[in-house]
């Protein structure tokens, strides 16, 4: 798992056939100390997070398949919960 903060949602002309229905955000990973840590990722939300958002990240490979419902998809990285504040 991992703390990120959403930088905004990113907009596709194709995708991939198992995101067709996807919300998808670019999410800035952020370490320990709050601050950003590596380079943005794009993250699949099935949770209705936005813009300012800090959101946990999960790479669970066999969850993404069933949250997308497809053993294909190219998806690396979801969000698993919102951080309340």
């Amino acid at each position: 798992m991992q703390m990120a903060l959403v930088r905004g949602r990113a907009t596709t002309t194709v995708r991939h056939e198992s995101l067709a229905a996807a919300k998808l955000l670019i999410c800035q990973p952020l370490g320990i100390d709050g601050q950003a840590d590596g380079d943005p990722v794009l993250v699949v939300d099935q949770l209705g997070a936005g813009s300012g958002d800090r959101v946990i990240l999960t790479s669970d490979g066999k969850g993404v398949q069933e949250l997308l419902n497809n053993n294909k998809t190219p998806v690396r990285w979801w969000t698993l919960g919102i951080v309340d504040d």
